[in-house]
C-alpha cells in the first residue's frame, strides 16, 4: 500500500472554503483519508480520540489558535511526534519563530497550490510514492 493511501491527514481551519480547497488539493495528490475540524479545540479532541499522521492547521482560529493547538499536540505523548504544518495567510516572522520554538514541521502560505502542498508534505513525511 502506498504512503498516499495510508496517510490520515487532519485539516484545521475555521473557514469552510479553506478546508474545502485543502481537501481538494490533498484529493488531487491521492490522499483520501482526510479529517477536518473547524477550530483547534475540535481538532484536539479528534486527535486525542484518533490521531492523524499529519496536521495541517490554520494559524488564526477561535477557541484554540494554531500555535496553541501545536503546543497541546506536542505536550500529549501519543501525538507529540505527529508532523504539524501551519497554514498562514501572512509570512509573519514572529509567528514563524514561535511555531519553530514549539516544534512545527513546516509552513504553508495561503493561497496554496497542489505542487506546493505536495512539496510541503513530502518535506515532512518523505516522498508520496
Amino acid at each position: 500500500m502506498s504512503l498516499r493511501a495510508q496517510l490520515k491527514v487532519m485539516i484545521v481551519d475555521d473557514q469552510r472554503t479553506s478546508r474545502m480547497l485543502i481537501r481538494d488539493a490533498l484529493d488531487q495528490l491521492g490522499i483520501r483519508n482526510i479529517v477536518t475540524a473547524e477550530d483547534g479545540e475540535q481538532a484536539l479532541k479528534s486527535m486525542m480520540a484518533s490521531p492523524c499522521h499529519i496536521v495541517i492547521s490554520d494559524f488564526n482560529m477561535p477557541k484554540l489558535d494554531g500555535l496553541q493547538l501545536l503546543q497541546a499536540i506536542r505536550s500529549y505523548a501519543p501525538t507529540k511526534k505527529v508532523p504539524f504544518i501551519i497554514l498562514s495567510g501572512r509570512g509573519n516572522k514572529e509567528l514563524v519563530q514561535k511555531a519553530a520554538a514549539l516544534g512545527v514541521n513546516n509552513f504553508l502560505v495561503k493561497p496554496i497550490t497542489v505542487p506546493v502542498l505536495q512539496k510541503t508534505i513530502e518535506a515532512v513525511v518523505g516522498r508520496l510514492a
